[in-house]
């Protein structure tokens, strides 16, 4: 991101992407140059996603940024997307979980050496899995062999199967019956299961970090995430929704091209999981959190420290270098010796992409209303512009 403080005429900038969009606002009195985000916003919808937002955030201000129309769908949705669009902001949630998690560390109530069968007795068990050989650390490190139940529980990836199950929720417990129904990928090294290197990304790990903090604090995961992240920081608009598939106005058509299908699918409704993708927010709220987070606002030092140590990821596509520590990523920027955190999600119809500087000064939120798993090269595309920019705007690139 350019030094907002060095720049002259912000606020006539800032006034003008606030008010324009790409082929939507014709009556709207563009910059002479567009800012760095904006350029990437286009970037992003012109690998096809039909509506994009963003957002960059320092400590001298924010810039935001948009491109599409709300939903091609529906014939009244020709407006541009809305700037605070609420959405599922998928697995960024993890970020959030591995927060309250490490607090509970923090307070002295929980361990990252704790196994899950000393809060679950019994959770975790059968076809080989064990619960004695699987440490907090690894459920946030991704490290403990669990398979993903998203993964074992695909089964007809179709429209008319997203149509018939949208309104299908299921329970922590439900979830994690499906991810042992078959045995692990590994188990944790017995002597030192914290240690475990062995990477291996599954949604499974926090759900099951979820059922921790429940059972460490006797009141439900999205409790302790307001009372803990929400409430405290302002957040008015991130919540969990629980089993309800809606998200609230305003909002974009979210669109998923599914397999072997050339017409995308308007996938809005769904149920987005628990602790480990359900949260919707905006990119305001998303930008808040990140920046308290690693600007040592939510953690203690020892906590925070303990949240950067990561391992080794061999198959972050599009990224490389990608090493994945208790709930947060990190990767290399060219023009930034100490690179840039973030996570990502994706539910259907909508991707979040994130980043922020490590001590919190900057960070870029954004989302694209569309989701392609027809074409593996479209969905590299707008994942790869999507990074860029994230990494144009962290790195301070000329406006």
């Amino acid at each position: 991101m350019t030094e907002i403080s060095r720049r002259t005429g912000l606020a006539a900038t800032a006034a003008a992407l606030l008010t324009a969009a790409s082929g939507t606002a014709a009556d709207a009195a563009p910059a002479p140059r567009r800012h760095t985000l904006q350029r990437g916003v286009d970037a992003i919808h012109a690998t096809g996603a039909t509506g994009v937002i963003a957002e960059a955030q320092s400590a001298h201000g924010r810039i935001t940024a948009r491109a599409g129309v709300a939903g091609l769908a529906d014939p009244a949705g020709k407006g541009p997307v809305p700037l605070d669009a609420y959405y599922r902001i998928g697995s960024d949630t993890k970020t959030f979980t591995a927060t309250v998690v490490l607090q509970l560390v923090g307070e002295g109530r929980l361990k990252l050496t704790d196994t899950v069968e000393r809060w679950l007795p019994g959770a975790i068990r059968g076809h080989g899995n064990d619960g004695h050989r699987i440490t907090v650390a690894n459920l946030l490190r991704q490290t403990s062999g669990l398979n993903d139940y998203i993964a074992a529980d695909s089964g007809d990836f179709t429209p008319d199967a997203y149509r018939r199950n949208r309104f299908r929720s299921q329970s922590p417990k439900e979830q994690l019956t499906v991810a042992l129904s078959t045995p692990p990928q590994w188990l944790p090294d017995a002597d030192d299961p914290a240690g475990e290197r062995r990477w291996s990304y599954s949604n499974t790990n926090y759900v099951v970090a979820g059922m921790v903090v429940e059972a460490v604090t006797g009141h439900p995961w999205a409790q302790e995430v307001h009372e803990r992240i929400i409430e405290p920081l302002g957040l008015r608009a991130t919540f969990a929704p629980g089993t309800s598939p809606y998200v609230p106005r305003p909002t974009a058509t979210g669109y998923t091209y599914f397999p072997d299908e050339n017409r995308p699918t308007d996938t809005t409704l769904g149920f987005g999981g628990g602790a480990d993708g359900c949260l919707i927010s905006t990119t305001h709220d998303h930008g808040v959190f990140l920046r308290a987070l690693l600007g040592g606002r939510l953690l203690r030092p020892a906590q925070l420290a303990a949240m950067k140590r990561t391992v080794p990821v061999r198959d972050w596509i599009p990224a490389d270098g990608v090493r994945y520590g208790l709930g947060i990523a990190w990767r290399p920027v060219a023009g930034r010796e100490d690179g840039v955190w973030f996570h990502g999600g994706t539910s259907l119809g909508c991707v979040s992409e994130c980043g922020v500087t490590p001590d919190g000064t900057k960070a870029v939120t954004s989302a694209a209303f569309t989701l392609r798993l027809d074409d593996g090269r479209a969905h590299q595309a707008q994942a790869r512009a999507a990074l860029r920019m994230v990494d144009s705007v962290l790195r301070g690139s000329a406006s």
